[in-house]
């Protein structure tokens, strides 16, 4: 199972990214895919999870608003449409695979990308 992300990079504040992950490997019939964030020294947070059999969406409180999650399930991808960047949302971003739960906790994802890095800055 691999699962690839891409899309980071830097933008100035207010701006937007969309980053991917395409996973490969893995037939989803259920479970979700989650996107999670990490700033230097930090532990790893949840942004955002879908489920994927019926695209239910939730997404962490700093969020809300200004990200929306989505995904493709002919191309078992799913996509993070950032929008209105704040320097604050500077991290590496990781997508990871649930196959069973939906969940906001890293600790349930059984597979993970290997992250891309967002800037936001001026």
């Amino acid at each position: 199972v691999q699962l690839q992300a891409s899309g980071g990079g830097l933008v100035p504040p207010g701006g937007s990214l969309r980053l991917s992950c395409a996973a490969s490997g893995l037939t989803f019939k259920s479970g979700a895919m989650g996107w999670f964030r990490q700033f230097p020294g930090k532990e790893r947070e949840f942004v955002a999870a879908i489920s994927w059999e019926y695209g239910v969406v939730f997404y962490a409180d700093s969020v809300k608003g200004r990200f929306t999650m989505s995904r493709d399930q002919s191309k078992n991808t799913a996509y993070l449409e950032m929008n209105n960047l704040r320097p604050y949302d500077t991290a590496v971003y990781y997508c990871a695979a649930d196959v069973l739960r939906h969940s906001v906790h890293d600790y349930d994802y059984d597979f993970w990308g290997q992250g891309t890095l967002v800037t936001v800055s001026s």
